[in-house]
């Protein structure tokens, strides 16, 4: 008899494991009744992959990146100001961008709040949340690209729909950097949905991009499953003379990988996938429900690790410290497999504590491979970087380049 009963129990114990594999593999919420009467709920599962992936033992298949329709000539590119808006003694400019845009065989649709800005923004923040998630929705819209950045976006973030814009099967590229970044580093890491970190509308304004900015465009007309290439400029911008169209490229550019500045023949080679923006508005995410930054890395990176790329605007030394160490509290960099830092703006060391020095305090620790000075950013030139795009970068002798592949 003891024999039949403890046979009956390891019958029961086996059902129950076999119930949970399979309820979880489905994605259903099982109820399984205990010997004592109780209801144990098995934890769902919603991905399956065919093994264990991790040190919790759950079961799950690792999600995709959704890349946006290739842009074509033809396409309709929406233009709306999220963040700030453009004043009227700047309106040439963005007649200048249209015209660029236009011939260069594109549609351009303008919203309502391009043409103002007050108190650092171009309207009230409804109108703004409202604007670009109906341009985001428009099945006749292929890219958005806002003027420039500004200082509030994050205002917009708690009022747009992110489960709808995640339900979206026509999702647009969105291009832009600065406070653009702000939203588009929630809206992958909400939405799984690639976006293009890059050159902003008033820059196209000049006609005559440099090789590196133009680059945008190869990007976003790359289809899915596709590659597109990337190079490091031959020389960047100093300083600013809106007195002459376009950038004014003075100064050679150098790439730096850090700890090695001294050994010109040191080479490096990364990959990973990229997520990134500007430090200075997305350690104001950490800690909210903007930035799911370890739930996107289990579902979207676990296998490749990330490549992080960062730049800042009106930061120094000790700010941008601070700024990386806030994220690296917040893990962040658990599953860095390199860092990519853009020329900073604005900057300045603090007494004898130097970019390097916060760039050491941060990452040394961590081995993590660390290239600075790239073209990422408020220093002109910059690459289109896209997040969540699984990426290559090889640096040597000041010089580098980044294939990405939309995988």
């Amino acid at each position: 008899m003891r024999c039949i009963f403890a046979l009956l129990i390891l019958c029961k114990s086996f059902a129950e494991c076999f119930l949970r594999i399979k309820f979880a593999c489905f994605g259903v919420q099982a109820r399984i009744y205990s010997g004592n009467g109780e209801k144990n709920e098995a934890e769902p599962s919603r991905f399956f992959s065919g093994k264990i992936n991790d040190k919790k033992g759950d079961i799950r298949m690792k999600k995709r990146i959704v890349y946006p329709q290739p842009l074509k000539k033809g396409g309709r590119i929406a233009v709306t100001a999220p963040s700030s808006g453009v004043e009227e003694p700047l309106h040439h400019l963005l007649k200048a961008s249209k015209e660029a845009l236009e011939n260069s065989g594109y549609r351009i649709l303008e919203g309502q709040t391009i043409r103002t800005n007050d108190k650092c923004v171009s309207t009230g923040k409804e109108e703004r949340a409202r604007e670009l998630q109906s341009f985001l929705l428009d099945d006749t819209v292929a890219a958005v690209i806002p003027p420039w950045g500004g200082e509030f976006l994050m205002d917009i973030l708690p009022l747009l729909d992110w489960n709808l814009l995640k339900a979206n099967r026509k999702p647009k590229w969105v291009l832009g950097y600065s406070d653009i970044s702000t939203f588009m580093f929630a809206y992958t890491l909400l939405t799984g949905h690639a976006t293009a970190h890059g050159t902003n509308y008033i820059d196209m304004s000049s006609g005559q991009l440099d090789g590196t900015s133009a680059r945008w465009e190869a990007v976003l007309s790359t289809a899915e499953g596709e590659t597109v290439e990337q190079a490091s400029s031959e020389k960047f911008q100093s300083a600013w003379d809106f007195s002459k169209p376009g950038f004014q490229l003075d100064t050679p550019t150098s790439w730096k990988i850090l700890g090695s500045e001294d050994d010109p023949a040191y080479e490096i080679s990364l990959e990973g996938r990229l997520l990134g923006g500007c430090m200075d508005t997305l350690s104001i995410l950490a800690g909210t429900p903007y930035a799911p930054v370890r739930p996107f890395v289990r579902s979207y990176c676990r296998e490749e690790g990330v490549l992080w790329y960062l730049e800042s605007c009106e930061m120094n030394a000790a700010d941008i410290y601070r700024h990386l160490w806030q994220m690296k509290q917040c893990g962040w960099f658990e599953h860095a497999k390199g860092i990519l830092i853009g020329r900073p703006a604005g900057y300045g060391p603090v007494k004898n504590f130097a970019l390097q020095d916060a760039l050491h305090h941060v990452f040394d620790g961590l081995g993590i491979p660390v290239l600075y000075d790239l073209d990422i950013g408020h220093v002109p030139p910059q690459l289109t970087l896209v997040n969540g795009a699984f990426a290559k970068v090889k640096a040597s002798g000041g010089a580098g380049n980044v294939k990405m592949s939309f995988v």
